[in-house]
């Protein structure tokens, strides 16, 4: 029997417009090019199934960000984990879902990106704390890092972003963090 992920997620699924960014998307979990991979975001996991969150001043969310030019999606994991969690990948990174987003923007964020059309992608992984955030300058400036039971995680990410909350619960219900 094929689950309808929609159905199931249909605050997730939802076609949203993002107005920091001036993006309209739409989430889903069919593969994406790897091109078209502009951001990542992980649902990590640590060795006892807790699934690693980081908080800003002002934010709460999963650890990940913008693809640098040549990098592959687990190099972009890896160094997003380590700057924003203190956490190194343990395991290998794999997609399972994303937003194709549509950008209103007369150029890409940055000049090596897709335009108009690129995704934000999220993957899950394996990853273990090793020490503080590294808090890049040019980077948020995380002031905790929680490692949380996937339900507790999801809700405690709802607080400021529904969407990262909701893809917790997605991971869950897919059954990925048995196999993270």
């Amino acid at each position: 029997m094929s689950v309808d992920w929609a159905d199931r997620f249909p605050r997730l699924f939802a076609p949203a417009h993002i107005d920091y960014a001036n993006v309209d998307v739409i989430f889903g979990t069919q593969d994406f090019p790897d091109e078209l991979i502009t951001r990542l975001h992980c649902v990590a996991t640590d060795p006892d199934g807790r699934v690693i969150v980081c908080r800003t001043e002002d934010w709460r969310f999963l650890p990940g960000g913008t693809r640098e030019p040549g990098e592959s999606l687990a190099e972009t994991a890896a160094r997003e984990l380590l700057e924003e969690a203190g956490a190194k990948i343990t395991g290998p990174v794999s997609i399972f879902g994303g937003q194709l987003a549509t950008s209103l923007e007369p150029e890409p964020y940055r000049p090596h990106q897709p335009h108009p059309i690129s995704c934000w992608a999220f993957a899950v992984a394996t990853a273990e704390i090793i020490g503080p955030p590294q808090n890049p300058a040019d980077g948020e400036q995380v002031l905790e890092v929680l490692a949380l039971d996937p339900e507790p995680a999801a809700d405690w990410l709802d607080v400021h972003d529904p969407v990262c909350a909701d893809v917790v619960r997605l991971a869950v219900a897919m059954g990925l963090l048995d196999q993270a």
